[in-house]
């Protein structure tokens, strides 16, 4: 039974939802278990689909090659058109579908693309990368071939778009590399601008720097060269696909608003992990949870499935366009990952020759682009005949020739083996510690945090991904293309750092800097900039002050809505008093407040409305040099807090006295914001009327009022922020959450019929399905639903069986 608290935000999210003329339709929980056969060419052998009452999909196949195949005819089943259109943004292929206006994004994407030898990447990833994959796109392929018979209906969005599903490469899978997370190129940006503007150090108002380093402008660079739009390819590679109502425009790339969000992504999205020792636990097993924090969507980014064959049983989530899973467990392993903000990228500036701008300076002598032709075709127009260069370094993103300068991005993606989440097919089938250690060790991307624990009582920690060797530059700043400042390499797997059955009893993560004081890795400069520490800071608490963790207890610790930068920050206040009425108001609603953003809270909605909207702005004004603050952009919280901690002469003569006027000036703005927002009585207040979720679809803006209403989720009133373990962050216009974790897992190692996960809106991506949006009110409320692994589980979960036989 969960708590008075969640029970009240269960019903604020209901109201909410139903409010707004969307609420769920509900999966039928009667006894009754509808049977079905189904011929599948391409299957091997006769398999078993069951899917649960929560649109989990549990596969039985008699090889794991066919359950391989059977993910991916599953995952067609249920999510085709995201799939779809994530293998035609990755390829750029979005032109031949939707028109002309794509093709700038199509040109962008295929700069990309893993170009170099698939011999190479296949060999990267293990024996069976390949295989699987083929296994898996096969499956992909079979759903495809019915679609496009008339076999099975064509789902909506592809109606709506006027477009078909088109088949899959087993390569498509690997070569797109856009959809993952490195870092840091963007931030590299915003810091030369800032150092052009008013030197270098001004940066630390915009971003705590850990382990503390002193950077400087690289020798032969001149910030003042670096501009916004040299990472035009680069976000439009990297950005969503957008739609527009018909005969409207989509919207350009807004850079401000770009970097904006990339500069609060180093602090806001991440996601939270620990693993705990049976010493430490209610059940005297160990207990795993996970709940990585993406972009919000629907469908969700992430897919839940259980596959079974002899020798072969996995459970957990994975994204939906790749074989296997990398969150979850096998019989005898759980595993669950956060990014390890291994630094994985750098900018590059050449100097190119007058006479042949396709030449640029290294070393002692020029080297000539590489230059690719390729044919976009393009629905409705001719094909675009595009020309896409390359450095040594990578995909040229801009070049200058009047200036002689030309810009390309070097980055692990380039290399063999780095294929977001891909490598996840090795280690989900280890069977113990030695086992996952292995398979970790040849991790490429995105680098992680993995936690581990396993049925003989073990637990541990271990860094994975590729990290960078620079042995004269700290990856902060761009840096000549010129041969002074190249990677030596990468690190060995076994140099990042690990731990088997800490101490503590627990080991967590949560995106922070977590690089032990005392390893070698520390003075390697794998990254400098990592999240913002409140999430961690209250989840070692409590897993501290927990004697005996129980799997209710950390499913509460993962929807905690407790806020270490809003008890820093009252502390600040603490000592302050105003005559102003409308400051001492919000000066005794800060100070009376528990510093629980908890969605029915009033003090909740001035702190997130004060830290998020005012305390930066207000501090730029006063602290930042004046030619820097166009360009700052937002400053990281935790960067603000820490100074405002200790103010400095920036602040003047008594920096002292500036910071609190400061803070009592931003306090009465948030107040001001919230009376006009919310009236003047704040008993009527609540962080839940401005902080929400809503699902909208990518492809609503060209649907017809009815077929938007079904696509579309929400409005469910939710409490949390970016620095509270539930981690919800927002976009400061409206407040939507915008990422924050969508899955979330618990497991009870060992009894896993006991385990729990979330996994919102739901888990089809068919509009017309039970499992479109049943999971959205649960997830808003901070509940979970079972997660079956036992076959005798499975079944009585099971509302839906399909026997598969092969077919002709």
């Amino acid at each position: 039974m969960r708590s008075n608290r969640h029970a009240r935000a269960l019903g604020l999210a209901l109201a909410a939802f139903c409010c707004a003329g969307t609420m769920p339709a509900q999966a039928e929980l009667s006894g009754a278990v509808r049977r079905t056969e189904q011929n599948v060419k391409g299957l091997q052998a006769p398999a078993e689909l069951i899917l649960d009452q929560w649109g989990v999909a549990h596969i039985y196949a008699g090889s794991t090659r066919d359950a391989l195949f059977l993910q991916g005819y599953n995952a067609a089943r249920d999510r085709l058109w995201q799939i779809d259109l994530w293998r035609k943004r990755g390829l750029g292929l979005l032109a031949k579908d939707f028109g002309p206006s794509y093709v700038a994004q199509d040109r962008a994407a295929r700069l990309f693309l893993y170009r170099d030898d698939m011999a190479r990447e296949w060999a990267a990833y293990g024996p069976d990368a390949k295989s699987y994959t083929e296994a898996f796109v096969a499956g992909i392929n079979a759903l495809v071939d019915e679609v496009r018979a008339g076999q099975r209906p064509i789902p909506l969005e592809f109606r709506i778009a006027g477009t078909m599903p088109d088949h899959w490469k087993a390569e498509d899978v690997v070569r797109i590399r856009s959809h993952g997370l490195t870092r840091n190129v963007m931030s590299e940006v915003v810091r030369a601008r800032v150092a052009c503007a008013a030197g270098v150090e001004t940066d630390r108002f915009r971003r705590v720097l850990e382990p503390a380093t002193a950077t400087k402008v690289p020798e032969g660079l001149d910030p003042c060269a670096i501009k916004p739009d040299i990472l035009d390819d680069y976000n439009l590679a990297t950005r969503e696909v957008s739609f527009a109502k018909p005969g409207e425009k989509r919207a350009a790339l807004d850079r401000d608003a770009i970097f904006a969000a990339a500069g609060d992504s180093v602090s806001t999205i991440g996601s939270n992990n620990w693993t705990v020792a049976p010493s430490r636990t209610a059940t005297g097993r160990p207990l795993l949870a996970n709940d990585p924090h993406r972009a919000h969507g629907v469908p969700s980014l992430r897919y839940v499935v259980h596959l079974n064959a002899p020798g072969f049983s996995v459970i957990g989530a994975g994204e939906p366009a790749l074989p296997g899973i990398s969150i979850g467990h096998n019989g005898q392993i759980a595993f669950g990952l956060t990014i390890f903000a291994i630094d994985q990228e750098d900018l590059y500036v050449y100097e190119t020759d007058a006479a042949n701008p396709n030449r640029y300076r290294y070393r002692d002598g020029w080297e000539e682009m590489r230059t690719v032709s390729e044919t976009i075709e393009v629905k409705g127009e001719a094909p675009r005949q595009v020309e896409l260069r390359f450095t040594r370094h990578g995909p040229v993103l801009k070049a200058e020739p009047g200036e002689r300068r030309a810009f390309a991005m070097r980055s692990v993606w380039f290399e063999p083996g780095t294929s977001a989440y891909f490598n996840s097919a090795e280690y989900m089938t280890a069977k113990d510690w030695d086992g996952f250690k292995k398979a970790m060790a040849e991790w490429g991307a995105p680098s992680e945090n993995q936690v581990y624990a396993d049925t003989k009582g073990n637990i541990g920690w271990i860094v994975g991904g590729r990290s960078p060797i620079r042995s004269n530059f700290d990856g902060l700043l761009p840096v000549p293309g010129d041969g002074r400042y190249e990677w030596q390499g990468f690190l060995k797997g076994n140099e990042l750092p690990e731990v088997l059955n800490p101490p503590e009893g627990f080991f967590a993560t949560a995106n922070e800097m977590n690089i032990p004081r005392d390893h070698p890795v520390l003075g390697r400069k794998v990254g400098f900039e990592w999240s913002d520490p409140s999430r961690i800071t209250r989840i070692k608490e409590v897993l501290a002050a927990k004697g005996k963790l129980s799997i209710a207890d950390a499913m509460a610790l993962q929807t905690d809505d407790s806020s270490v930068n809003a008890r820093k920050l009252a502390a600040l206040l603490a000592p302050l008093s105003s005559d102003d009425p409308v400051t001492a108001e919000g000066l005794r609603l800060i100070k009376d407040w528990n510093r629980e953003t908890r969605v029915d809270s009033p003090a909740a909605a001035l702190s997130e409305v004060w830290m998020s909207k005012h305390l930066g702005r207000v501090l730029t004004a006063k602290a930042v040099p004046e030619p820097a603050r166009a360009v700052i952009g937002p400053l990281d919280t935790i960067a603000v807090i820490s100074y405002l901690e200790a103010p400095d002469a920036a602040l003047g003569g008594d920096p002292k006295a500036a910071r609190d006027a400061l803070l009592l000036e931003s306090l009465k703005a948030a107040m001001n914001e919230l009376r006009q927002a919310m009236g003047t009585d704040i008993t009527t207040w609540n962080w839940g009327r401005l902080h929400h979720a809503q699902f909208d679809h990518a492809i609503a803006p060209m649907a017809n009022d009815a077929d938007k209403a079904q696509l579309n989720i929400g409005r469910l009133a939710m409490g949390g922020s970016a620095f509270s373990p539930r981690a919800a962050s927002y976009r400061t216009s409206d407040f939507k959450v915008t990422a924050g974790a969508s899955f979330r897992m618990v497991l009870d190692v060992g009894n896993w019929d006991d385990s729990r996960f979330i996994n919102t809106p739901g888990q089809s991506g068919d509009a017309y399905s039970p499992h479109y949006r049943d999971l959205a009110p649960l997830w808003a409320a901070g509940d979970y639903a079972p997660l079956a692994y036992s076959r005798e589980a499975v079944e009585r979960a099971a509302r839906s069986v399909i026997a598969l036989t092969p077919g002709g």
